[in-house]
């Protein structure tokens, strides 16, 4: 694992914490809006959750060479930044900012109502497919190096 350390800057303990405790906020925020629990209030959750979830992991940068994991890393922040969109579309269902910036309600609800879902799901996809991939390249990459000593 030193290694590893190496090449992905490990957070620090309190923003450990903090992208746990964004983690936490988002999936609380989206449980509670899912189950219509105070959803004016949650959305809000949610989107701070993502905010933290997304800033702390930008923090953790890569500092190896190699083009897959950097890859991989751009599609994790492809992935924050969709988790952001997730939680501003879901205060937009919530609160209906936009509303008066489409022609009549069927418009506005075909491309913006309920939207929020689809992005968490694309989000939460890449999300799970770039850390399980980045994980079995470092270990590849600690690997390789290891063999080369």
């Amino acid at each position: 694992t030193d290694n590893r350390r190496q090449l992905m800057n490990p957070l620090n303990r309190f923003q450990s914490f903090l992208f746990l405790l964004g983690g936490l906020l988002m999936v609380a925020g989206v449980g509670c809006y899912v189950f219509q629990f105070q959803m004016k209030v949650v959305c809000w959750v949610c989107l701070g959750g993502a905010l933290l979830f997304a800033l702390m992991q930008i923090q953790q940068r890569y500092d190896g060479d190699s083009f897959v994991i950097r890859r991989l890393r751009r599609m994790m922040l492809l992935a924050d930044v969709l988790f952001v969109v997730a939680g501003l579309l879901m205060v937009e269902t919530q609160y209906g900012y936009l509303r008066p910036l489409f022609p009549d309600l069927t418009t506005y609800i075909q491309y913006i109502y309920n939207k929020w879902i689809i992005a968490l799901l694309v989000a939460a996809i890449l999300e799970i497919y770039t850390v399980h991939r980045i994980s079995s390249e470092l270990s590849k990459e600690n690997f390789n190096k290891d063999k080369k000593r």
